[in-house]
């Protein structure tokens, strides 16, 4: 289903004054292409460009009877340009305009959605900069592990959403191909060089081999691509809906005045906009797996996948569209709290040290079996709250006849997990 809001841009693209509009040039340049290879008099082009025209709803109306769209369409145009329109579709079949056009939409989609993706990247650089050296503990399978900063996390978002940008990149490209090559693709009736013209003032390829339609390996790529990116916004819905949760709450979605949490509890703040994302990323997952079964056609063609792609193409771009914005919105506004993330830091106790503890001891000459069940004795009561991970380990025999006070402050010293910080942060192009 198509999301309540929408980009204007987003939404023309897929609006039937555009598709016609395109399917209008697709016709026109052919006939431009003809001329040129003086099949069509200068007299008749020039009708045809001059009067060229079509009306969405006389168009519905004719479609009506015929029950084609294409036909309809052809019809409504004769209707405007007159006894020259018997040039308009010369040796062409219907999938030359459907394909083609759809790659044109295809590519206008893709171009709004890789401006999107570079938006998000925008906004996380801005808090990885921000929040560069704020400490924050990292967390392995939900349970506390060693210390991050918050400015690493969201780098690490700047750069998957890198990635994000490159595979929409390569997602454009893919379907960034057209073809007019008649009823099964062998050109029999239309001569290959208006194929070539007409994709190249579409800014197209022009297919090096088609049936009578594109092969759908293209178009499942291209929605493959959207899904993946999709889940990428949910990786990072999901992430800072699990950050807002009460017992961590070191950011929070922005809550605007006036806005509620809940119908009956007044005190909810909710992070409805990471889990709408979640939610909306596994419909962009439905579309790329019916986007694959549309691969397998009967033979040079059939139209099983037309219904298909005729509600998911437009429903993705327009669902990963939204979802892009929302979670650039969701970033920009997101309240960070690093005094909280300091509390949950040093919730266990020193804990978080435990492998700095664990290599000084193998490098003092212990096994790493006798080096790690001395140190887990002493984790595991710290962790039953019995004392302070330092404290237990000052006063355990084997550590104290190898570690003086010193070296166990030294190890203690948290600085050392931001040490690369920067190193990585030119890494990704911070």
């Amino acid at each position: 289903m198509i999301p309540r809001y929408t980009r204007p841009e987003m939404g023309a693209i897929w609006s039937e004054e555009n598709k016609f509009r395109i399917w209008l040039r697709i016709e026109v340049l052919a006939c431009e292409a003809m001329h040129r290879l003086g099949e069509i008099p200068q007299s008749d082009l020039k009708n045809i460009q001059d009067k060229a025209d079509f009306n969405v709803a006389r168009i519905e109306e004719i479609e009506k009877e015929t029950n084609h769209d294409v036909i309809a369409f052809l019809t409504n145009v004769a209707e405007h340009v007159g006894p020259s329109a018997r040039f308009i579709h010369k040796g062409m079949t219907s999938s030359d305009v459907l394909d083609t056009a759809l790659a044109v939409q295809m590519v206008q989609a893709a171009d709004l959605l890789i401006a999107d993706a570079k938006a998000v990247r925008k906004a996380a650089a801005a808090l990885a900069r921000r929040y560069k050296r704020t400490p924050m503990i990292g967390r392995t399978h939900g349970i506390h592990a060693e210390p991050i900063t918050f400015g690493l996390k969201m780098a690490l978002m700047y750069d998957e959403f890198g990635r994000a940008v490159r595979r929409l990149e390569a997602a454009r490209e893919i379907v960034r191909v057209g073809q007019l090559s008649g009823a099964v693709g062998t050109h029999a009736h239309l001569d290959p060089r208006v194929e070539k013209y007409v994709c190249a003032k579409l800014k197209l390829r022009p297919a090096a081999i088609s049936t009578q339609i594109l092969q759908r390996d293209r178009h499942a790529e291209y929605v493959a691509a959207l899904a993946l990116v999709g889940s990428s916004v949910e990786r990072w819905a999901q992430e800072f809906r699990h950050l807002q949760r009460t017992e961590v709450r070191e950011v929070e979605e922005f809550f605007g005045k006036g806005q509620k949490g809940s119908s009956a509890m007044p005190h909810k703040k909710n992070p409805i906009i990471g889990e709408r994302l979640c939610g909306m990323a596994r419909l962009l997952r439905g579309y790329a797996v019916a986007a694959m079964e549309n691969v397998a056609l009967w033979h040079e063609r059939d139209i099983s996948h037309s219904s298909a792609e005729r509600v998911l193409l437009p429903d993705a771009t327009i669902a990963l569209d939204y979802m892009l914005s929302k979670l650039e919105a969701l970033v920009r506004g997101l309240r960070v709290h690093p005094e909280r993330m300091r509390q949950n830091l040093d919730l266990t106790r020193g804990l978080i040290h435990s492998q700095q503890v664990l290599l000084r001891l193998t490098e003092k000459g212990f096994s790493r079996e006798d080096a790690y069940r001395i140190v887990q004795r002493n984790a595991l009561r710290a962790w039953e709250g019995e004392e302070d991970f330092r404290a237990l380990l000052a006063a355990d025999a084997e550590v104290a006849a190898a570690l003086n006070g010193r070296e166990l402050d030294d190890l203690f010293d948290e600085g050392r997990h931001y040490r690369d910080v920067d190193r990585t942060f030119r890494a990704v192009g911070l």
